[in-house]
């Protein structure tokens, strides 16, 4: 009863606060006008767009940043996980480094070095640094060639999903046919010729409908090309998110009994082999549930972004259209419930992951 009588007094406080200062509750205001413009947007979006407008674009700009990030934090930590166990006495230093420096600096400190003293450094646009004739680095950003879609492009895209259906399909009966015979399938090259090859043929069908457009310099800019507030932000989220993810791995791998990689080795495995075949699945179960909190964290972390400027939903949402409106309620409540959400999605997937590669016990 006390916590519903404090809620309600903090109810009609916040009402009668709107009220004297004109300020009219709802969520109408997603229909309004928003007058700025975003400097990247994964969908159409102009300054005549709408609030609501807006919120998508922040949104799918988090999930960007959030995604690229945990595919690459996670390979980078496990990569400096199992190294850190290396036999190899300067492999094994250099990443101990890595993780140590890493998680004793605040995450902050590393988005405001990568964005300041290092891609701030760098070039303007008429002196860009350049690879290959064909990326170029600068104070803007990273430019790549821009993908063209032709005719056609649609069914090539559509059979290289069907190949990826294929392939998961293909890892599923294959580790039924070990579990049930013990026999092993020659799945990379399957694998990888099911991706590859329909999609080459497909290519070849239609004409090669997916090309390449060269970057060109525009006045004092390169068009298109990745934002150094994006370089930043996903360059100081990956490598401070993969150095806890690497203690979690060396922790996991730790936790497997000595005797399994013993036991590998009297059966002939290669020390690769036998952390592939062996170690890593058993680890897996300890790795999973601290892996899914670094997820979690590095989703969240993603908030920095306004730091530097990058429009992320934090920035454009509950920083921009927030001053605009004065609709701080209903902004923060969206805010939190987009986190909340991401958070409970990603804990779920990660809980299902960890039951379907539960070892199952005798």
């Amino acid at each position: 009863m006390a916590v519903l009588w404090v809620g309600c007094e903090f109810a009609l406080n916040a009402k009668a606060n709107l009220e004297a200062q004109r300020i009219t509750s709802g969520f109408g205001f997603l229909k309004n006008t928003a007058g700025f413009g975003v400097n990247q947007s994964l969908i159409s979006y102009t300054e005549s767009d709408t609030y609501g407008r807006v919120f998508l674009v922040g949104l799918l700009n988090t999930l960007l940043v959030a995604g690229i990030g945990i595919v690459f934090a996670t390979i980078l930590g496990f990569v400096v996980g199992i190294a850190r166990l290396s036999r190899n006495w300067l492999v094994a230093r250099l990443a101990g480094a890595y993780v140590e420096l890493i998680r004793n600096l605040p995450l902050l400190f590393q988005l405001l070095f990568w964005y300041l003293a290092v891609l701030g450094t760098l070039p303007p646009p008429r002196e860009s640094v350049s690879l290959f004739g064909e990326i170029f680095l600068n104070n803007r950003g990273i430019i790549l060639p821009a993908p063209v879609w032709a005719a056609g492009a649609g069914g090539v895209l559509g059979v290289f999903v069907l190949s990826v259906l294929a392939t998961v399909a293909l890892n599923l009966w294959t580790r039924h046919r070990q579990g049930r015979t013990g026999g092993q399938f020659p799945l990379l090259c399957t694998s990888l010729a099911l991706l590859i090859v329909p999609a080459l043929i497909a290519l070849i069908a239609t004409g090669f409908p997916i090309g390449f457009e060269r970057p060109e310099l525009r006045g004092f800019n390169f068009v298109g090309g990745f934002l150094p507030e994006f370089v930043a932000l996903v360059l100081a989220l990956t490598i401070y998110t993969a150095a806890f993810i690497a203690e979690v791995v060396r922790a996991g791998v730790l936790a497997v009994p000595r005797g399994q990689t013993e036991a590998a080795s009297a059966l002939g495995l290669r020390p690769s082999l036998a952390l592939r075949l062996v170690v890593v699945p058993q680890a897996l179960r300890v790795i999973v549930p601290p892996l899914t909190n670094q997820y979690l964290n590095l989703t969240k972390n993603s908030s920095l972004a306004v730091a530097v400027g990058y429009p992320d939903l934090f920035a454009v949402f509950a920083g921009t259209t927030l001053h605009q409106t004065g609709q701080a309620i209903e902004i923060i409540a969206m805010t939190m419930a987009v986190y909340l959400g991401i958070s409970l999605i990603t804990s779920a997937l990660m809980n299902w992951y960890n039951a379907h590669i539960r070892i199952a016990e005798r």
